[in-house]
């Protein structure tokens, strides 16, 4: 039974298998019980490595081992393997996430820390910058940085952006606010969006700003995270953001929004 190459490669990124652990399973699924040599055979896999890869998926529970002479391997139903697939992945996710938080507490952690800041001392302020290449890799950028505004935060976007920020970063700004940091959004207010914008009004001022289509935000006046693309008309996999720390450009680009903010519609005059 031959398997094509894109369907092999997907079993991969969705079991956590290698290219002969996959074939070898596949292998095994195709004949419900078999020996190694037989699966060697069929899945091309080489007969030196038969048996340690089917070690290794008895292990990840993909097959039971059958005792006696020869030995032999019973493949289990899928539902099977994906339930414990499921838990395997819970349990490796549990572990790996605490051993992440063990990082910040140890000398590991230090020494990141003193490598980055000898760093940042030959770097100057004006050439950090940075492309960010998807909406998901943008909003944990930007989550990133609003994590580290002590002042202000001017968040400009569109009307299906509003949406989409706020599902994102929702919590931090919340958590900001109650911290002092002053919050102002703006965006075109719709009946799409009326909701959310009355939603975060408890935290963040919010003013509808139909004429000035953009999306950036401006981070204690010296972060800006500017997005290049109209939202309407990208995939979110090639949206684009440019991050840079100069304020400069965050001086220059306040000035122009607290023109635009004053000539926008507070959202309690908003009729929707």
């Amino acid at each position: 039974m031959v398997l094509r190459e894109d369907f092999l490669s997907r079993l991969r990124k969705l079991f956590g298998l290698n290219l002969y652990e996959v074939k070898v399973w596949t292998a095994l699924l195709s004949r419900g019980i078999s020996t190694a040599g037989e699966l060697s055979d069929i899945s091309g896999v080489p007969r030196s490595r038969t048996y340690d890869i089917l070690e290794s998926l008895e292990k990840k529970g993909f097959v039971v081992m059958k005792l006696g002479k020869p030995i032999k391997f019973i493949a289990l139903k899928p539902e099977e393997v994906v339930e414990r697939a499921k838990k395997n992945f819970f349990v490796e996710a549990k572990e790996k996430s605490k051993q992440l938080d063990e990082i910040k507490k140890s000398d590991v952690m230090k020494q990141l820390t003193e490598l980055y800041m000898k760093g940042v001392k030959y770097v100057e302020p004006s050439d950090i910058s940075a492309a960010v290449r998807g909406r998901h890799n943008i909003h944990n950028h930007l989550d990133m940085l609003l994590n580290n505004a002590t002042k202000s935060i001017t968040i400009v976007t569109t009307e299906r952006g509003l949406s989409r920020k706020i599902e994102a970063l929702r919590p931090t700004l919340e958590k900001l606010s109650k911290k002092g940091v002053k919050i102002r959004i703006a965006a075109p207010i719709t009946p799409y969006n009326y909701k959310i914008a009355k939603e975060i009004s408890k935290f963040a001022e919010v003013r509808h700003m139909k004429d000035f289509k953009a999306r950036f935000t401006i981070i204690d006046n010296k972060h800006v995270l500017m997005m290049l693309m109209d939202d309407e008309e990208i995939h979110p996999n090639y949206d684009v953001g440019v991050w840079v720390n100069t304020e400069f450009l965050a001086g220059a680009m306040k000035k122009m929004f607290e023109q635009a903010w004053k000539n926008a519609v507070p959202l309690s005059k908003v009729k929707i």
